[in-house]
């Protein structure tokens, strides 16, 4: 290796940069080194063609790892430059990576996280959909645990279900399981799926068995990846993992390390940085099953302009009649539960700055801008424009 400067350091990043995990926590390790004078080369997991059995020979200054992985792990076992492990929390402190510097997410705090949010809904159960045992999932086992921690402190059932790896081609037989055991659950009740992944299982399943979302299931993941949002005609509630924070405290620890500091601490534990709420999980009690049915049609195809008309043809009864079960129940028509969902789309949607007004209408299932901009002056006060530039001086 050629000599370099004090402040020069070649870094390789151990993440399958797949998912939003991987990624925002090498986001949060560029946030530290653009905020330093620091120059690091970074190496990406990829740049080691999918193998690092042979890291021990790599010739760079640092790395920082996922040490949820047990090949990571294995692997930098016998490495004598510095390591930075990165991944989940542990109930117990046997369980913690020996000899390395730790970042961790909470765990326990993510799970309580979507747990309170489902008990604010005023949910009376809850379940809980993880993932296989294997020991490149015990982030997930620690999940359960919480999970189930929080139902013997409720004196509540747990219901728990790890069904299948997710693999494509098996896609239908994963789904079938699911439905299986979302069938066989007491209603209405709240799911927490270890991620956002798991999650769209759910919301996929609900749609295919009928069961309406978030009247007799809701659902809350983690991760809050707007890929997977993206992905589902419901859009998902999630809980914000501290990955960002985990990448700058990591790249923070290493650098210290770098330059022949000593760490003030070890292991670092970072908690969740909120719930983002969303239609999956936003419980109102209703026991009408007309209604129900038909709310659950609304959320899956308002934003495709769909008529009321339509929505009682799914239901099955008339319009007139789906109508009076829309006004016994809540005071209001089929139209303006539609037209508050969609100014509910387009209020969130209204956060990216780069999306056009006029495409902002189109997918909210408004017909044009200028109606959505006489329902924002009408219910909201302000231009839907007004309403974007409030939402970015809060």
């Amino acid at each position: 290796m050629t000599a370099k400067k004090r402040n020069e350091f070649q870094v390789a990043l151990l993440f399958k940069a797949r998912g939003s995990y991987g990624r925002e926590i090498i986001a949060g390790v560029c946030d530290y080194v653009k905020s330093t004078r620091a120059v690091w080369d970074m190496l990406l997991h990829e740049d080691f063609r999918d193998s690092v059995a042979g890291i021990a020979d790599w010739s760079g200054n640092g790395i920082i790892a996922d040490f949820d992985d047990p090949e990571f792990v294995k692997a930098l076992s016998e490495v004598s430059i510095p390591v930075i492990g990165v991944g989940g929390s542990y109930h117990r402190d046997a369980d913690y990576p020996r000899n390395f510097p730790y970042v961790a997410t909470d765990n326990e705090k993510l799970v309580t996280e979507a747990y309170t949010h489902l008990v604010d809904m005023g949910l009376p159960r809850f379940a809980f959909y993880g993932l296989p045992e294997t020991r490149s999932y015990r982030w997930s086992e620690e999940r359960e645990k919480a999970y189930l921690k929080l139902c013997a402190r409720d004196r509540a059932k747990p219901e728990v279900f790890k069904g299948q790896g997710t693999f494509g081609p098996d896609w239908d037989d994963i789904l079938a399981d699911v439905i299986a055991w979302l069938k066989g659950l007491p209603k209405p009740i709240g799911v927490i799926a270890v991620t956002d992944s798991r999650a769209r299982h759910i919301l996929q399943a609900c749609i295919l068995a009928d069961i309406a979302v978030p009247e007799q299931v809701s659902i809350v993941g983690i991760d809050d990846d707007p890929l997977l949002r993206m992905l589902t005609r419901i859009p998902i509630s999630s809980v914000r993992q501290g990955t960002r924070i985990m990448g700058r405290t990591a790249a923070a620890m290493l650098h210290r390390r770098l330059i022949g500091a000593t760490l003030d601490e070890t292991r670092v534990i970072v908690p969740p940085e909120g719930l983002n709420a969303q239609m999956s999980s936003r419980y109102q009690p209703i026991y009408d099953p007309y209604v129900m049915r038909a709310r659950h049609y609304i959320r899956q195809f308002a934003g495709q302009g769909i008529k009321v008309a339509q929505v009682a043809a799914y239901v099955g009864v008339s319009r007139t009649t789906l109508e009076t079960h829309f006004r016994r129940t809540f005071g209001y028509t089929v139209h303006d539960d539609m037209l508050a969902y969609r100014l509910q789309l387009a209020q969130e949607m209204l956060g990216d700055e780069s999306l056009p007004l006029e495409r902002v209408a189109e997918l909210s299932g408004f017909n044009n801008s200028q109606y959505m901009h006489t329902v924002f002056k009408r219910e909201l006060g302000c231009s839907p424009r007004e309403y974007q530039r409030n939402s970015f001086t809060r």
